[in-house]
C-alpha cells in the first residue's frame, strides 16, 4: 500500500515538474525573443534593402540571408506580437547595428529613419547611360528609368522632350532614398535643376544670350566634349556664340561623333562630318535639338560667362597640353592647323 502511494506521489511530482518546466519555457520564450537572439555582434554588411511591395516572408528571408537575425523563429514570434507583419512591408534601405535585439531591429525597420544613398552623376553621354548609372544607386532598374525617359506623355507634363531631358540632369552628388522610383528620380532632378539655375543669376544670364536654359546646356555639352581644361572653356564657348551670332555653322567635331554614335573613334573623318543628322553641326546650322551629353557645371558656367573676343576658329595646340590655339580668320586657323598636323606626323615618326 505504501509503495502505491509512493508511486502516485512520484508521478504527481513528475507531472508538476513538467508543468513548471513548460511554464518556464513559455515564460522564457518572450524574454529570449525580445532581449536575445537578435542581430549578431558581427554582420557582413550593415545595410539592408527591402524592395517595394515585399511580403513579410520575403523580408524575413532577406534578413536571414543577410545575416541580420540569429534565430528566425524568435524574430517571427516577436514580429507577430509587435504587429510588424503587413501585406506589404515598409520598403527602404536601413542601417542595422550589430548586437541589436529583435525588438530594436523590428522597431527600426518599422519606424526608423532610412539610410540615404549618395547618388553620383558625372558626364554620362546618353540617357541610357544615365539610367545605367542611376540604377546602381536606387531601387528603380535601368529599364524602368529608360522607359520613363522615353515616355512622351510624362515628359510633356514636365515640359521636356526626349531630346532635351538630359539637360535636366546637373552633374553632382545627391542624397536620396534607395526606394526611389523612376518618375520620382526625374522629379528630384527637376528640383535640383531649378535650384541650380536660381543661383548666380544664371537665368538672367541665359536670357541675355537669347538662349533658353536647355539651349545653354546644349552648347555647354559641346564645350564639355571639346576640352577637359576648364580654363579655356569660356574661350571656346565664345567661339561658338560668335558663330551663332553671324549664322555660321558651329562645325563642332563632337556633334558629328554624337550623330554617328561612333564614340570610340580617335579621329573625325569625312564620314562623320557629312553624316546626315540634325545633331551634326557640320551639316545643319544652329544648335542641335538637344545636348550631346551631360554638361558639367564648369561647362555650363563657361557658356553663361563666356569670354568676349573675335575668335571664330580653334584647333588643338601642337603639344601634349590638350588645350587649343584660337584664330579670328580662316587663314590664321589654317596656319595653326598645319602646325598641329606637322606635330602629329613628327610624333608618329613620319
Amino acid at each position: 500500500m505504501a509503495s502505491k502511494k509512493s508511486s502516485r506521489l512520484k508521478y504527481l511530482l513528475l507531472f508538476l515538474l513538467a508543468i513548471v518546466l513548460a511554464g518556464g519555457y513559455f515564460a522564457w520564450q518572450p524574454i529570449k525573443s525580445i532581449y536575445f537572439s537578435g542581430v549578431p555582434d558581427q554582420v557582413r554588411n550593415q545595410f539592408v534593402c527591402i524592395p517595394t511591395g515585399s511580403s513579410f516572408d520575403k523580408v524575413v528571408r532577406i534578413l536571414h540571408e543577410g545575416g541580420f537575425i540569429q534565430n528566425e523563429t524568435d524574430f517571427r514570434w516577436l514580429a507577430e506580437k509587435m504587429k510588424y507583419k503587413r501585406d506589404k512591408m515598409r520598403a527602404g534601405r536601413f542601417e542595422i547595428q550589430p548586437g541589436w535585439t529583435n525588438r530594436q531591429l523590428i522597431q527600426h525597420l518599422r519606424t526608423g529613419e532610412q539610410a540615404p544613398v549618395r547618388l553620383v552623376l558625372n558626364n554620362e553621354r546618353l540617357p541610357e547611360e544615365v539610367a545605367g548609372k542611376v540604377s546602381q544607386f536606387i531601387e528603380a532598374d535601368s529599364l524602368s528609368l529608360i522607359n520613363t525617359f522615353r515616355d512622351e506623355s510624362f515628359l510633356g507634363t514636365i515640359r521636356y522632350t526626349r531630346e532635351t531631358l538630359i539637360s535636366a540632369f546637373i552633374p553632382n552628388t545627391y542624397e536620396m532614398y534607395w526606394n526611389t522610383d523612376a518618375k520620382s528620380f526625374v522629379t528630384r532632378m527637376l528640383k535640383e535643376h531649378d535650384a541650380f539655375w536660381d543661383k548666380n543669376n544664371r537665368r538672367s544670364k541665359a536670357q541675355s544670350l537669347g538662349l533658353t536654359e536647355s539651349q545653354v546646356y546644349t552648347l555647354a555639352s559641346i564645350v564639355e566634349r571639346e576640352t577637359n581644361a576648364n580654363v579655356e572653356k569660356p574661350t571656346i564657348a565664345g567661339v561658338y556664340l560668335n558663330r551663332l551670332k553671324i549664322g555660321m555653322r558651329l562645325q563642332a567635331d563632337p556633334t558629328s561623333v554624337f550623330a554617328t554614335r561612333d564614340f570610340t573613334t580617335r579621329r573625325v573623318t569625312e564620314y562623320h562630318t557629312t553624316f546626315d543628322s540634325p545633331y551634326n553641326t557640320y551639316v545643319y546650322k544652329g544648335l542641335p535639338p538637344g545636348p550631346i551629353s551631360m554638361a558639367s557645371i564648369p561647362s555650363i558656367d563657361a557658356v553663361l560667362n563666356y569670354q568676349r573676343h573675335n575668335y571664330l576658329y580653334f584647333c588643338a595646340r601642337p603639344d601634349e597640353s590638350g588645350t587649343h590655339v584660337f584664330a579670328e580668320t580662316f587663314a590664321a586657323h589654317k596656319v595653326n592647323a598645319d602646325r598641329f598636323q606637322t606635330y602629329v606626323r613628327q610624333q608618329r615618326g613620319l
